[in-house]
């Protein structure tokens, strides 16, 4: 019997263009209509774009007073860049707007370019993330085509591998630290190339001691909440 009140742990594999938010509230709503309760709090720990799918872990009641640690977990990611294109959100939510050249990019130097983004650097957010500018969010003045400008972070990419090569779209595996935007990986590697790159796919594997193989869909999961 699971006691999602006192505190209750979800490892959920989110659904590509579903929203964090949109997998808590669902998940809540379920919850507690099942308890017969009007609050119940339930949370996550490490946000998701909505196009990309993956792990996503969920606290309830207590547990989410965990929160905060675990969103401060290395996480682990498969996905796509495509070289030569890019977009003003780094990804496929908004629409191509660049094209670069390519000819020139060998193996050797997408190998440079994958070597040259491991380690601690300065990242600069994507302009439509939901990072706080003058108490907004990016995303959304970014939408309205005002002109913003993000403060770097200090992140760690602790491992970047090439699983697969079918240019121009290069298939990877990221670990990193917490606050790393792929979607900001993609830019600099196609800036290390001396051209443009978009992440086309994303899905996260693992938040620290956590894994996708042990992750539920979220209709899984409300068939666990009904027999609770």
């Amino acid at each position: 019997m699971i006691d999602f009140q006192e505190g209750f742990t979800m490892l959920v594999d989110k659904p590509y263009k579903w929203t964090s938010f949109d997998v808590v509230n669902k998940l809540r709503w379920n919850i507690k209509t099942k308890l017969g309760v009007k609050k119940i709090k339930v949370g996550h720990a490490g946000t998701l774009d909505p196009l990309a799918t993956g792990l996503l872990v969920i606290c309830t009641g207590k547990n989410t007073k965990l929160i905060e640690g675990l969103t401060a977990d290395q996480k682990s990611y498969t996905g796509t860049f495509l070289v030569g294109k890019t977009t003003p959100s780094y990804d496929l939510e908004s629409a191509y707007d660049t094209e670069y050249p390519t000819a020139h990019i060998t193996p050797e130097l997408l190998d440079e370019a994958r070597k040259s983004l491991i380690g601690v650097q300065q990242q600069v957010p994507p302009i439509f993330s939901a990072k706080q500018v003058d108490g907004q969010r990016a995303y959304d003045l970014a939408r309205a085509g005002k002109t913003i400008e993000l403060k770097p972070n200090e992140v760690e990419i602790i491992d970047f591998q090439i699983t697969a090569n079918r240019f121009p779209e290069i298939d990877f595996f990221i670990q990193c630290s917490k606050g790393t935007y792929i979607r900001s990986i993609a830019r600099d590697f196609g800036i290390a190339l001396g051209s443009g790159a978009t992440m086309i796919a994303l899905h996260r594997t693992a938040s620290g001691q956590f894994k996708i193989e042990d992750a539920k869909s979220v209709e899984d999961w409300i068939a666990c909440i009904q027999e609770s």
